[in-house]
């Protein structure tokens, strides 16, 4: 069964907006491997999770900042579908 991913904003923050793009990023990068992917009104202040299933593979109170697109995506692939390939988004920074 493919899981579900749910990601939990703060609506009076402001991050409706941003919560509703990584839902298009993951259902474009991963629409052979999810069921979907729901938006949730969080009532915690502050709060911005994505969840795969009951799994939190983001909280943005934990980590003290919000992730790059690309960040989020290498981290439900880990959950989802571990051998898929993310292109260019796999690729390290130069140093």
């Amino acid at each position: 069964m493919k899981p579900i991913i749910t990601i939990s904003y703060c609506p009076k923050c402001g991050w409706l907006l941003r919560a509703a793009y990584m839902a298009q990023e993951l259902l474009t990068t991963f629409e052979e491997d999810l069921a979907g992917v729901t938006l949730e009104p969080s009532a915690i202040a502050g709060s911005y999770q994505i969840r795969v299933g009951d799994d939190i593979v983001f909280d943005r109170k934990r980590e003290g900042h919000f992730l790059e697109i690309k960040e989020v995506k290498q981290l439900v692939r880990d959950k989802v579908n571990p051998g898929k390939s993310l292109g260019h988004a796999d690729r390290k920074p130069a140093e």
